[in-house]
């Protein structure tokens, strides 16, 4: 039996059918809701759900720990393998090393860029909350405009390095940290657009869902992108200091090009430590008090809050 058909059978298991539609919420949102971890056991779980050998060689034992890396809680359907939280740092890190490299032509500064948000779009929306309905059109052309604008964003410090030549050197390597990181904050926002205008799924504590609130989805859309501005902020700076100071050291004036061996490990190394924590800023359900949302909501649960699911 193939791994994805195992992953199959298992999360049937759950569900009492690999294509069953759950008729309250996916067993995923119900252990979150009913497991209130604090921040030290969102890491981690995260660090074991993170690991990239789970994209071909499942190392996680408990069933339950293996639908939360490759199920999506509110489809109910498996998440495409090299889109899942294990396959994040592989396909991230060397893509956020290309992104930082100093500009040598037009090609050399577009190509990465297009990879990373192309990438970081398809990431975005396929791991963000899924329980409204969208066309498929309407989903594309918003992709479209993500990974656009998101690669117009990162490419603009390199375009001014290139036409202005800039000799400060805290300036050449922060301005392209700083534009990394709003980028990749908007292409969250962009990418997830529709979940604050149409609003997602909110449910009370057992799980039964009261309708749908674009506050939820604004916050859970806010929440992400701040977390992802942590990741990307963190991981692109630490490597340019660590590199400033190396250019400085005698072994770097003997082998010179150890400087992007370091540079990458050093990429890898801080986003593989830092995955994990911007993924478990947040948890994974959201809460919101019943007094400050939407009127139609309170009637129909005596709750105090209610809850939603924030996405990846």
């Amino acid at each position: 039996m193939s791994l994805e058909q195992e992953e199959e059978t298992q999360h049937g298991l759950l569900l009492g059918s690999s294509d069953a539609v759950p008729a309250f919420i996916e067993p995923n949102v119900r252990f979150w809701i009913t497991v209130r971890q604090s921040f030290i056991q969102r890491l981690l779980q995260w660090t074991e759900l993170l690991d990239p050998t789970n994209v071909f060689i499942s190392v996680i034992q408990e069933a339950w720990k293996q639908s939360l890396a490759t199920v999506h809680p509110d489809s109910s359907n498996l998440i495409p393998k090299f889109f899942r939280p294990a396959a994040f740092l592989p396909f991230m890190a060397p893509t956020v090393f290309l992104s930082m490299m100093p500009p040598k032509g037009i090609k050399s500064v577009i190509l990465p860029q297009v990879c990373l948000y192309t990438y970081m779009t398809a990431f975005n929306s396929i791991n963000g909350n899924r329980s409204y309905t969208c066309k498929p059109v309407e989903r594309s052309l918003l992709m479209a405009g993500a990974v656009a604008s998101s690669t117009f964003l990162g490419v603009v410090p390199h375009f001014i390095q290139m036409k202005y030549g800039l000799t400060n050197p805290w300036i050449k390597r922060l301005l392209p940290v700083v534009f990394l990181v709003q980028a990749n904050g908007m292409n969250v926002y962009m990418s997830r657009n529709i979940e604050s205008i149409k609003g997602i799924a909110v449910m009370d504590k057992e799980g039964n869902v009261l309708g749908h609130s674009p506050i939820a989805g604004i916050k859970a859309v806010r929440e992400t992108a701040a977390s992802r501005t942590v990741l990307f902020g963190t991981s692109a700076l630490i490597p340019e200091v660590f590199t400033y100071f190396f250019k400085r050291t005698q072994f770097f004036l003997k082998n010179p090009g150890s400087l992007w061996i370091l540079k990458l490990s050093c990429t890898v190394l801080t986003m593989g430590l830092m995955a994990p924590v911007s993924f478990s800023i947040f948890p994974q359900i959201g809460r919101i008090q019943c007094c400050s949302h939407e009127e139609k909501f309170q009637p129909s649960t005596e709750e105090t809050e209610i809850f939603y699911h924030r996405g990846v």
